[in-house]
């Protein structure tokens, strides 16, 4: 095996090469070395090494070069990459960060690729719609997750509860009859936006939309402003605080306590809860968050990553067909089971089975979607406007007042950018 696994300036281990390159030693003069930059914690060690060594026996004359990089501050890294004429081959980018880099006019369009042989069709869509740009397809789904309902099995026997609830209506129930004692029905933040976002989708909302030509927010519109009445009416059940979010405080550690029935998170926080206390090992079940109907889950923010391929790569035909190794049946069957991620497929869904944490999600990514597919979300998250929004509205301000406050302020970020 000829890997070597490096990291640049944000080191986790040396290398000989950081950049691809044309023939290099060893392989010939038909030699390539594909550099594939991959983000810090997204594939294990393990991954890696099957994957490589399955790979170059079966490309005798390529060897990889992995480029482990930190989240933070990547932005402008990859952009910097980007407009360079040493760019690596291959880019792990988050699913939601794509828009913003074919906007740079320096990415390859995969639409061919994509259709022919990667079966994109079937892409699940959290992942494929935030990389498909004006027309175009520059980002391959690669790994997903999102959240579900982790609950707590011990209270909801104690509250005579046998079934999990798979309507909104069934949700609200449920949660009211475990809201009792000395019990929290359900803890959920007043600034969880993710979730409210998928509340508002499945009333036929947008957060934003571009529709008309131009990206404005609307969070004013009934539907989104549906999906908030019912975020206020679940939060009820629950001493979740109004103007906090997920990690203040820190509601793994709340979870933790024992007296709480019910959270809204991505699977892996079960093992932080039960490190922080043994008690609930075993006791932690897990559920897709409930649609409208029992016919279907709710939809859901998709979280994850998607691969893309410079323009300037000097060996991007040999990235391209390791793209397509990684994002196909084999290697995604095998990241799934290693990493407890979902599939970039639906019809892969099956292969998590006997993981409930990951077959929950899978089965919630069927509706899942991203933030929107604007190169400027970014600037809307870096001061978040819908937060604040939902914390006055869960204090009792008037939701169509504060809606249209949050949607100017995110058509402003929009704009200008």
């Amino acid at each position: 095996m000829k890997n070597r696994m490096t990291a640049g300036a944000v080191a986790l281990v040396s290398s000989l090469v950081l950049s691809g390159c044309g023939s290099i030693p060893g392989l010939g003069d038909g030699g390539h070395t594909v550099t594939v930059w991959l983000m810090k914690g997204s594939v294990s060690q393990d991954f890696l090494d099957r994957f490589t060594e399955s790979y170059e026996d079966e490309h005798p004359s390529v060897e990889l070069e992995f480029v482990i990089q930190e989240w933070s501050g990547i932005g402008p890294k990859v952009i910097k990459a980007l407009d360079s004429d040493d760019a690596p081959d291959v880019i792990e980018v988050g699913n939601t960060q794509v828009a913003q880099y074919a906007a740079t006019g320096d990415l390859r369009d995969l639409t061919l690729e994509s259709m022919r042989d990667l079966g994109g069709d079937d892409w699940i869509p959290g992942l494929a719609q935030p990389g498909k740009v004006n027309g175009g397809q520059y980002g391959i789904p690669w790994y997903a997750a999102n959240r579900v309902v982790v609950y707590n099995k011990e209270l909801f026997e104690q509250a005579g509860i046998t079934e999990t609830p798979k309507t909104r209506k069934q949700w609200l129930e449920t949660s009211e009859k475990l809201n009792t004692g000395g019990t929290q029905g359900i803890y959920l933040p007043g600034q969880n936006w993710y979730v409210l976002a998928g509340f508002i989708w499945d009333e036929g909302g947008e957060l934003a939309d571009d529709s008309e030509g131009d990206w404005e927010g609307t969070l004013h519109s009934p539907a989104a402003l549906k999906g908030m009445d019912f975020y206020k009416r679940l939060q009820q059940y629950g001493d979740g605080p109004k103007g906090g979010d997920e990690e203040t405080p820190s509601q793994d550690e709340q979870f933790a306590e024992g007296d709480i029935a019910q959270m809204i998170t991505t699977p892996g926080s079960a093992a932080a809860i039960e490190k922080k206390n043994p008690e609930l090992k075993g006791k932690l079940g897990f559920f897709p968050i409930p649609g409208k109907t029992a016919a279907a889950p709710g939809a859901v923010f998709t979280g994850g990553s998607d691969l893309i391929v410079p323009e300037s790569s000097s060996d991007r035909r040999e990235g391209i067909e390791v793209v397509k190794a990684l994002a196909g049946e084999k290697w995604q069957t095998e990241l799934a089971r290693t990493m407890s991620y979902v599939p970039n497929k639906t019809s892969l869904a099956g292969v998590v089975e006997g993981q409930e944490g990951t077959a929950a999600m899978a089965e919630g990514a069927a509706r899942g979607r991203a933030t929107p597919n604007s190169p400027n979300w970014a600037a809307v998250e870096a001061v978040n406007p819908i937060k604040p929004y939902m914390t006055a509205v869960l204090e009792g301000a008037d939701p169509a007042t504060e809606a249209k406050k949050a949607s100017d302020s995110i058509t402003a970020k929009l704009i200008a950018g």
